[in-house]
Protein backbone atom coordinates (compact mmCIF):
# COMPACT_ATOMS: atom_id res chain seq x y z
CA UNK A 1 0.00 0.00 0.00
CA UNK A 2 1.30 2.88 -1.01
CA UNK A 3 1.93 5.79 1.54
CA UNK A 4 0.40 9.17 1.63
CA UNK A 5 3.01 11.92 2.09
CA UNK A 6 4.16 12.75 5.14
CA UNK A 7 2.47 9.82 6.57
CA UNK A 8 2.11 8.92 9.81
CA UNK A 9 2.12 4.98 10.65
CA UNK A 10 0.36 5.95 14.06
CA UNK A 11 -2.44 8.17 13.24
CA UNK A 12 -5.55 7.81 11.49
CA UNK A 13 -6.36 8.33 7.82
CA UNK A 14 -8.05 11.83 8.97
CA UNK A 15 -5.09 13.03 10.59
CA UNK A 16 -2.84 11.76 7.95
CA UNK A 17 -4.85 13.68 5.59
CA UNK A 18 -2.94 17.45 4.54
CA UNK A 19 -5.14 20.29 5.71
CA UNK A 20 -7.13 20.65 2.68
CA UNK A 21 -7.94 18.38 -0.23
CA UNK A 22 -6.75 14.73 0.14
CA UNK A 23 -7.17 11.96 -2.66
CA UNK A 24 -5.81 8.51 -1.78
CA UNK A 25 -5.73 5.19 -3.50
CA UNK A 26 -9.27 5.37 -4.90
CA UNK A 27 -10.57 3.02 -7.31
CA UNK A 28 -14.03 3.72 -9.21
CA UNK A 29 -16.06 1.60 -11.40
CA UNK A 30 -18.57 1.21 -13.96
CA UNK A 31 -20.35 -1.45 -13.14
CA UNK A 32 -17.49 -4.22 -14.09
CA UNK A 33 -15.32 -1.49 -15.62
CA UNK A 34 -12.33 -0.71 -13.25
CA UNK A 35 -11.67 3.33 -14.59
CA UNK A 36 -10.17 5.31 -11.83
CA UNK A 37 -7.04 2.97 -10.95
CA UNK A 38 -5.20 3.88 -7.84
CA UNK A 39 -5.53 7.34 -7.92
CA UNK A 40 -3.71 9.37 -5.10
CA UNK A 41 -2.83 13.16 -4.95
CA UNK A 42 -3.14 15.92 -2.66
CA UNK A 43 -4.40 19.85 -3.16
CA UNK A 44 -3.26 22.74 -0.83
CA UNK A 45 -5.98 25.47 0.10
CA UNK A 46 -6.23 27.87 -2.91
CA UNK A 47 -4.16 25.63 -5.61
CA UNK A 48 -5.60 25.50 -9.31
CA UNK A 49 -4.72 22.12 -10.02
CA UNK A 50 -4.94 20.86 -14.03
CA UNK A 51 -6.29 17.28 -14.48
CA UNK A 52 -5.06 16.02 -17.55
CA UNK A 53 -4.75 13.60 -19.97
CA UNK A 54 -5.91 12.19 -23.33
CA UNK A 55 -9.48 10.88 -24.05
CA UNK A 56 -10.73 7.98 -21.86
CA UNK A 57 -7.81 8.67 -19.20
CA UNK A 58 -10.17 8.90 -16.11
CA UNK A 59 -10.53 12.36 -16.13
CA UNK A 60 -13.85 13.52 -15.60
CA UNK A 61 -14.42 10.24 -14.26
CA UNK A 62 -12.11 11.41 -11.18
CA UNK A 63 -14.27 14.81 -10.98
CA UNK A 64 -17.42 12.78 -10.48
CA UNK A 65 -15.97 10.27 -7.93
CA UNK A 66 -14.39 13.49 -6.18
CA UNK A 67 -18.17 14.98 -6.07
CA UNK A 68 -19.29 11.84 -5.12
CA UNK A 69 -21.83 10.86 -7.93
CA UNK A 70 -23.21 7.43 -8.35
CA UNK A 71 -21.26 7.02 -11.50
CA UNK A 72 -18.61 5.99 -10.95
CA UNK A 73 -19.08 3.76 -8.00
CA UNK A 74 -16.26 4.36 -5.91
CA UNK A 75 -15.12 0.75 -4.42
CA UNK A 76 -12.04 1.16 -2.80
CA UNK A 77 -9.92 4.51 -1.06
CA UNK A 78 -10.72 7.57 0.63
CA UNK A 79 -11.16 11.55 -0.55
CA UNK A 80 -10.84 13.74 2.78
CA UNK A 81 -11.89 17.28 2.24
CA UNK A 82 -10.36 19.67 5.19
CA UNK A 83 -10.69 16.58 7.28
CA UNK A 84 -13.83 15.34 6.27
CA UNK A 85 -14.51 12.21 5.29
CA UNK A 86 -15.84 12.40 1.62
CA UNK A 87 -15.91 9.09 0.81
CA UNK A 88 -17.80 8.52 3.09
CA UNK A 89 -20.82 10.73 1.86
CA UNK A 90 -23.35 10.90 -1.04
CA UNK A 91 -23.32 13.39 -3.52
CA UNK A 92 -25.49 15.99 -1.85
CA UNK A 93 -24.03 16.13 1.38
CA UNK A 94 -20.50 16.39 -0.42
CA UNK A 95 -22.10 19.41 -1.91
CA UNK A 96 -23.32 21.19 1.68
CA UNK A 97 -19.36 20.13 2.69
CA UNK A 98 -18.00 22.57 -0.14
CA UNK A 99 -17.61 20.77 -3.16
CA UNK A 100 -18.94 21.79 -5.87
CA UNK A 101 -18.83 20.20 -9.91
CA UNK A 102 -19.71 22.09 -12.83
CA UNK A 103 -20.03 19.86 -15.88
CA UNK A 104 -18.70 19.58 -19.34
CA UNK A 105 -22.73 20.34 -20.32
CA UNK A 106 -23.11 23.21 -18.05
CA UNK A 107 -27.10 22.15 -16.82
CA UNK A 108 -28.36 25.58 -17.77
CA UNK A 109 -32.02 25.16 -16.52
CA UNK A 110 -34.27 25.91 -19.09
CA UNK A 111 -37.14 28.11 -18.95
CA UNK A 112 -35.24 29.89 -15.94
CA UNK A 113 -33.76 33.39 -16.33
CA UNK A 114 -30.09 33.93 -15.02
CA UNK A 115 -30.77 35.15 -12.51
CA UNK A 116 -33.77 32.77 -11.17
CA UNK A 117 -30.65 29.88 -12.43
CA UNK A 118 -28.37 31.38 -9.56
CA UNK A 119 -31.25 32.08 -6.94
CA UNK A 120 -32.17 28.09 -7.51
CA UNK A 121 -29.04 27.46 -6.37
CA UNK A 122 -29.59 29.36 -3.29
CA UNK A 123 -32.41 27.80 -2.20
CA UNK A 124 -30.71 25.45 0.73
CA UNK A 125 -27.97 26.36 2.96
CA UNK A 126 -24.91 27.33 2.85
CA UNK A 127 -25.20 29.78 0.58
CA UNK A 128 -22.07 31.49 -0.96
CA UNK A 129 -21.63 34.66 -2.77
CA UNK A 130 -24.39 37.25 -3.10
CA UNK A 131 -26.28 38.38 -6.47
CA UNK A 132 -24.44 41.68 -5.99
CA UNK A 133 -21.25 39.64 -5.65
CA UNK A 134 -21.62 37.60 -8.74
CA UNK A 135 -22.57 40.22 -11.30
CA UNK A 136 -19.52 42.52 -9.61
CA UNK A 137 -17.51 39.30 -10.97
CA UNK A 138 -20.06 38.55 -14.31
CA UNK A 139 -20.98 41.80 -15.10
CA UNK A 140 -22.35 40.33 -18.70
CA UNK A 141 -24.68 38.12 -16.52
CA UNK A 142 -25.90 41.37 -14.19
CA UNK A 143 -26.71 42.90 -17.95
CA UNK A 144 -28.27 39.74 -19.03
CA UNK A 145 -30.10 38.74 -15.57
CA UNK A 146 -33.54 38.62 -16.65
CA UNK A 147 -32.62 36.35 -19.98
CA UNK A 148 -33.65 33.16 -20.00
CA UNK A 149 -30.13 30.99 -19.47
CA UNK A 150 -30.03 28.60 -22.19
CA UNK A 151 -30.56 31.68 -24.67
CA UNK A 152 -27.17 32.76 -23.56
CA UNK A 153 -23.77 32.48 -25.77
CA UNK A 154 -21.30 29.48 -24.56
CA UNK A 155 -19.16 31.62 -22.80
CA UNK A 156 -22.00 33.48 -20.88
CA UNK A 157 -23.36 29.61 -20.43
CA UNK A 158 -19.91 28.90 -18.44
CA UNK A 159 -19.97 31.93 -16.56
CA UNK A 160 -23.38 31.37 -15.36
CA UNK A 161 -22.27 27.93 -14.38
CA UNK A 162 -19.30 29.18 -12.71
CA UNK A 163 -21.56 31.36 -10.86
CA UNK A 164 -24.23 28.83 -10.05
CA UNK A 165 -21.52 27.16 -8.41
CA UNK A 166 -20.62 30.06 -6.37
CA UNK A 167 -23.99 30.55 -4.87
CA UNK A 168 -23.17 27.51 -2.73
CA UNK A 169 -20.73 28.10 0.17
CA UNK A 170 -18.10 26.05 -1.94
CA UNK A 171 -14.21 25.02 -0.91
CA UNK A 172 -13.77 23.20 -4.55
CA UNK A 173 -14.59 24.37 -7.38
CA UNK A 174 -14.57 21.42 -10.10
CA UNK A 175 -14.83 21.92 -13.85
CA UNK A 176 -14.90 19.91 -16.42
CA UNK A 177 -13.90 21.21 -19.70
CA UNK A 178 -14.59 25.07 -18.71
CA UNK A 179 -13.40 25.71 -22.66
CA UNK A 180 -14.74 23.35 -25.12
CA UNK A 181 -16.17 25.72 -28.20
CA UNK A 182 -15.05 29.34 -26.79
CA UNK A 183 -13.36 31.86 -28.74
CA UNK A 184 -9.84 32.28 -27.15
CA UNK A 185 -10.85 35.74 -26.17
CA UNK A 186 -13.22 34.22 -24.04
CA UNK A 187 -10.74 31.05 -22.69
CA UNK A 188 -9.00 34.41 -21.27
CA UNK A 189 -11.89 35.81 -19.90
CA UNK A 190 -13.01 32.84 -18.32
CA UNK A 191 -8.70 32.07 -17.09
CA UNK A 192 -8.83 35.48 -15.65
CA UNK A 193 -12.34 34.60 -13.52
CA UNK A 194 -10.44 32.05 -12.23
CA UNK A 195 -7.49 33.46 -11.17
CA UNK A 196 -10.12 35.72 -9.28
CA UNK A 197 -11.71 32.85 -7.53
CA UNK A 198 -8.40 31.75 -6.39
CA UNK A 199 -7.82 34.83 -5.09
CA UNK A 200 -10.65 34.11 -2.87
CA UNK A 201 -9.15 31.46 -1.10
CA UNK A 202 -11.26 28.80 -3.69
CA UNK A 203 -9.08 25.77 -4.88
CA UNK A 204 -10.11 24.49 -8.38
CA UNK A 205 -9.58 21.56 -10.10
CA UNK A 206 -9.63 22.10 -13.89
CA UNK A 207 -10.13 19.15 -16.64
CA UNK A 208 -9.30 20.36 -20.09
CA UNK A 209 -8.33 19.12 -23.60
CA UNK A 210 -6.90 22.53 -24.09
CA UNK A 211 -4.18 21.14 -22.15
CA UNK A 212 -1.84 24.33 -22.65
CA UNK A 213 -4.63 27.09 -21.13
CA UNK A 214 -5.23 25.04 -18.72
CA UNK A 215 -1.25 24.65 -17.62
CA UNK A 216 -0.53 28.09 -17.97
CA UNK A 217 -3.30 29.02 -15.41
CA UNK A 218 -2.87 26.15 -12.61
CA UNK A 219 -0.27 25.85 -9.97
CA UNK A 220 -0.16 22.05 -10.51
CA UNK A 221 -0.68 19.08 -12.53
CA UNK A 222 -1.63 15.81 -12.66
CA UNK A 223 -1.59 13.67 -15.91
CA UNK A 224 -3.25 10.50 -15.99
CA UNK A 225 -3.22 7.69 -18.32
CA UNK A 226 -5.73 4.61 -18.03
CA UNK A 227 -6.84 5.66 -15.51
CA UNK A 228 -3.70 5.87 -13.51
CA UNK A 229 -1.12 8.83 -12.39
CA UNK A 230 1.79 9.16 -14.26
CA UNK A 231 2.51 13.03 -13.80
CA UNK A 232 1.93 14.61 -10.30
CA UNK A 233 3.55 18.24 -10.00
CA UNK A 234 4.58 21.76 -11.47
CA UNK A 235 2.39 22.89 -14.03
CA UNK A 236 5.38 24.79 -15.09
CA UNK A 237 7.10 21.57 -15.65
CA UNK A 238 4.78 19.83 -17.86
CA UNK A 239 4.66 23.19 -20.45
CA UNK A 240 8.82 22.97 -20.52
CA UNK A 241 9.03 18.93 -21.12
CA UNK A 242 8.28 18.49 -24.95
CA UNK A 243 8.48 14.89 -24.19
CA UNK A 244 6.44 14.17 -21.21
CA UNK A 245 3.61 16.27 -23.36
CA UNK A 246 4.30 14.38 -26.35
CA UNK A 247 3.81 11.19 -24.46
CA UNK A 248 0.33 11.66 -22.53
CA UNK A 249 -0.89 14.82 -23.95
CA UNK A 250 -0.05 14.87 -27.56
CA UNK A 251 0.68 18.65 -27.96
Amino acid sequence: MKAKPDFNPNATHAENAPAFLSVWEIEAYYGESYIVQDVSFNIHEGEILALLGRNGAGKTSTLRTLARLDNPELKHGEIWLDHQPLHKMKSHDAARAGIALVPEDRRIISGLTVEENIQLAQIAPPVGWSLDRIYELFPRLGERRKQEGVTLSGGEQQMLAIARALARDIKVLLLDEPYEGLAPVIVQEIAKTLNHIREQGITTVIVEQNAVAALKLADRAVILDTGKVVFDGDAKEVLEDKALREQYLAI
